[in-house]
């Protein structure tokens, strides 16, 4: 009998409002997720810890670990201290990093992940990808989707704009990462997962396209709603692609060529996106993508997050070394550094300054 369906791995809990962080307990009771009330709950010395005081009395069952930062060794530590405590489930509260020590963490030992995040910086809060930095630079990990994710928008009203604005840029990467992946398959007959695209590709014009801004919480739905998604995109196609390709390429040379002035991950994907959309020849598109950028605040030119020419352009052309293995744009067109800089200044010149 052929296979009608398929098991897509995706939380079986996700509660994006205001408010939500009021029911957690109840959530995760009324799911079974953690019906003891036996949670190890991983917070950072942030915004996780100032929500603790205010979670902790609905949560008597719970344990409490503190997270220095965002290093492999910091997960290792945590699994250790919590892999004796009879845990129903891993909590992570706050932000990136601490979601994705607990990720791990969880997965060391055998739990669920419970993702709280505290901001929406990057759709890391529902993948089935744990970035750690270690002695090497940053590394990824698979790690299971999150069991359940709680987004209260209220939170993320309180949380830095431009940990936000992150992750406008970073959601609507993924139309640049699709296309992307669509010139592979047509070039080299790599396989497109048309599910995890769709989804993703959805997410990112949803994004692209709603008139609001960080302020409305009907905008913040939507752009933590398109995180999710984007998290979940990956778990179907095994892999980071619907949401990763020359934009993310050149995000990560941002990272390892400058990694002490690196700006946040979803403002150098959205500033990568604009540019691969208009290196691929799709200009209406770039510029349209720019104009929503800017309109969240987001930087569209490498001098806004204080780089120079000279040395996007060496970001671009280093952009390539970060993913072997991986085609889009930049490997398709191979471009040469002088090459780099007359379309750039073609760039500038269709986005404007």
């Amino acid at each position: 009998m052929p296979l009608l369906t398929r098991l897509i791995p995706s939380p079986v809990v996700v509660d994006i409002r205001p408010g939500a962080l009021d029911d957690l307990a109840c959530v995760l009771a009324d799911e079974r997720i953690a019906q003891s009330g036996r949670l190890a709950v991983a917070v950072s010395g942030g915004s996780g810890a100032r929500l603790r005081e205010r979670i902790a009395p609905s949560l008597p069952g719970a344990s409490w670990y503190e997270v220095g930062g965002g290093t492999l060794d910091d997960a290792i530590r945590l699994a250790g201290e919590m892999k004796s405590g009879h845990y129903d489930a891993v909590v992570g509260l706050g932000g990136g990093k601490i979601i994705d020590c607990a990720k791990f963490a969880a997965a060391r030992i055998g739990l669920p992940l419970v993702a709280v995040p505290t901001n929406l910086a990057h759709d890391g809060l529902c993948s089935p990808v744990a970035t750690l930095d270690n002695d090497a630079g940053r590394g990824s990990y698979g790690v299971p989707n999150p069991i359940a994710v709680v987004i209260d928008l209220d939170v993320i009203r309180e949380a830095p704009a431009r940990f936000v604005r992150a992750g406008i840029g970073d959601a609507i990467s993924n139309i640049n990462a699709v296309a992307d992946w669509e010139l592979s398959n047509r070039v080299n007959g790599e396989k497109i997962d048309g599910l995890a695209a769709a989804m993703a590709r959805q997410a990112g014009e949803a994004v692209l396209r709603h008139p609001g801004g960080i302020g409305d919480n009907g905008f913040l739905q939507v752009l933590a709603e398109a995180l999710v998604l984007s998290g979940i995109s990956m778990s179907i196609s095994g892999d980071s692609r619907p949401s990763s390709g020359s934009c993310h390429e050149i995000n990560h040379a941002f990272d390892l060529l400058f990694p002490k002035r690196a700006a946040a991950h979803g403002e150098q994907c959205g500033l990568g996106a604009a540019f691969a959309m208009y290196l691929r020849g799709a200009h209406e598109e770039a510029v349209h993508t720019g104009e929503v950028l800017r309109r969240h605040g987001l930087p569209v030119l490498p001098e806004e997050i204080g780089f120079s020419v000279d040395e996007f352009v060496r970001v671009v052309e280093f952009a390539p070394e970060t993913r072997p293995g991986r085609y889009t744009i930049l490997e398709h067109l191979d471009l040469k550094t002088n090459q780099i800089k007359d379309i750039y200044a073609d760039y500038v010149k269709a986005i404007g300054s």
